[in-house]
């Protein structure tokens, strides 16, 4: 009998995951054995169990906030050895020759694999990741609350640099990745105004911690002219909310996988030059830009730590909006 670790599987939307033994993978060529120490739970993985994202691979391993110790490494890896503590996100494969990747769009891929969603992620006690999407982890953070950072702060910094040099930015949905981003904005002299669910008092007193100068329900009007918003919630009806909130020329980036329908809206909202944009995955840039930031700025991870066979709680939390930041299965301790 191969060796086998414990891992929840996801069989199905709708169901619950299901703590499982399956064999430890082997790594191929060019791709690392990891152990993981800890992995986020994301809105992307409530996503997958909720039957939002509809093609999974089938008997999913979830998770893509990895954060662990390479433990072997396949043929013709380089870059890391044994022992190396690493983080693995959304990403973890791209073809390298199509037209998005030839011009540095390699979030847009053509043919890529995403992890904990078309390859096995960090809900077990090892995962096989593709070395070249792999990033070093400052040294300042242990393993739990580095792993917001793979993939709330990822896609968060991704979303605000879209929205340009803005000096007044609205957050509309403040979790994991909100929380990051108005620490990254206070750091670089905006003004971070954050919008939440009414009666979210966590939240809001969560957003003027990490830097806020304004927080209040997203129904209330914005107490100055945004230049940029960024919305996180996967509530279409944000979006003419935000638009409405934005001066002229301003910007409104959608930073979620999945939102709902987004509302019928008279056109005057869009006029101006203001302009609605997303943001699709990541790019190994973005992941060294970002890991470069939080080696020299002291980031603030609020997680909320559970064990492996506690998933399922996580994410109904998650869905519940019982977290104020993070959620992060502590696996190997």
């Amino acid at each position: 009998m191969p060796p086998t670790m414990r891992a929840m599987l996801f069989e199905g939307a709708g169901l619950p995951l299901r703590l499982q033994d399956v064999p430890i993978p082997e790594p191929g060529p060019g791709e690392v054995r990891i152990a993981v120490a800890a992995c986020g739970v994301c809105r992307t993985d409530l996503h997958i169990a909720d039957g939002d994202l509809r093609h999974p691979k089938p008997a999913l391993i979830p998770g893509h906030e990895i954060v662990g110790t390479v433990e072997s490494c396949g043929a013709g890896v380089t870059a890391l050895r044994s022992g190396d503590r690493v983080g693995v996100p959304w990403l973890g494969y791209t073809c390298g020759h199509c037209s998005y990747c030839l011009r540095h769009q390699e979030n847009l891929c053509d043919a890529p694999q995403f992890t904990g969603y078309t390859r096995d992620g960090g809900y077990a006690e090892y995962v096989v990741a593709d070395s070249r999407y792999c990033f070093s982890i400052p040294e300042r953070y242990d393993n739990e609350h580095a792993a917001p950072l793979l993939c709330a702060g990822l896609i968060g910094y991704r979303t605000l640099r879209m929205a340009g040099a803005a000096r007044r930015i609205g957050i509309y949905g403040f979790g994991a990745a909100a929380h990051l981003v108005t620490q990254i904005a206070a750091v670089q002299g905006r003004e971070v105004y954050a919008f939440t669910r009414a009666g979210d008092s966590a939240a809001q007193q969560l957003a003027h911690r990490t830097g806020a100068c304004w927080a209040g329900a997203s129904d209330r009007e914005a107490p100055v002219p945004l230049d940029a918003a960024l919305i996180f919630a996967p509530v279409g009806a944000l979006v003419p909310r935000a638009l409405r909130a934005v001066d002229k020329g301003g910007i409104v980036v959608c930073g979620g996988i999945h939102m709902s329908d987004i509302p019928a809206m008279p056109y005057h909202l869009l006029w101006e030059e203001r302009r609605l944009c997303s943001v699709a995955n990541l790019t190994r840039a973005d992941g060294e830009a970002l890991m470069e930031i939080a080696a020299h700025t002291p980031l603030e991870t609020q997680t909320t730590a559970y064990s492996l066979e506690q998933a399922n709680v996580a994410l109904a939390d998650l869905r519940e909006g019982r977290l104020a930041g993070a959620a992060v299965l502590v696996i190997h301790p």
